[in-house]
């Protein structure tokens, strides 16, 4: 399974609780490895103040610039949280994003990153970002991985447990969800914001 671009894993702000689960939602993969940087690498949502405060307090940062901070413990190898308090629109607003220190350029990318998608004028998702919000607000109980019931071909790619009327509850890839599919997972308020264009 391989991710990595710079992607926007979760719709709205996250609180405290949500923010804990996301920092590791790939917890269940199998054959875990310290190379496993590309799940996470890229990955950012939007977090509250009071979560940005709390992880400042947590240790002393890696480093610390004026708009953002890296933590000091590694997820894996060179990746690492970097929390951004940033002005959009006039707004201070506050994200976590795991960034690949090996790269000295990353935290930089991540923030250009998150300021252009969040400075378009319309509310808008793609069909990655839908997806990916699946994931995340799912519970580890409705999510998995690819094991013996799909093709070998398959096998590690996510999965997500979804109940058709017909068939009742079937395991199904995360990215063969119907946009039909896709609607019915997403919460009521994220299901008709329009389909923004992949930058």
């Amino acid at each position: 399974m391989t991710l990595s671009p710079i992607r926007k894993v979760f719709q709205g702000t996250a609180d405290r609780r949500q923010m804990f689960r996301m920092f590791d939602r790939h917890a269940q993969r199998p054959n875990r490895s310290p190379d496993d940087g590309a799940l996470y690498r890229g990955e950012w949502f939007e977090i509250g103040e009071a979560e940005h405060d709390t992880m400042l307090d947590i240790l002393p940062p890696l480093w610390m610039r004026s708009d953002m901070f890296a933590m000091r413990e590694f997820l894996t190898g060179s990746v690492t949280s970097v929390f951004f308090k940033l002005k959009i629109d006039d707004c201070v607003r506050y994200f976590h994003g795991y960034c690949d220190l090996s790269d000295r350029a990353s935290p930089g990318c991540m923030r250009a990153a998150i300021v252009e998608r969040e400075s378009r004028p319309v509310r808008a998702m793609t069909r990655e970002e839908r997806l990916e919000h699946i994931w995340s607000s799912a519970h580890d109980d409705y999510r998995g991985y690819a094991g013996e019931r799909f093709s070998k071909h398959l096998w590690g790619k996510r999965t997500v447990l979804f109940y058709d009327y017909q068939r009742g509850t079937v395991l199904k890839l995360l990215d063969q969800l119907t946009d039909t599919e896709i609607l019915a997972k997403l919460p009521v308020h994220l299901r008709y914001l329009p389909d923004a264009i992949a930058a």
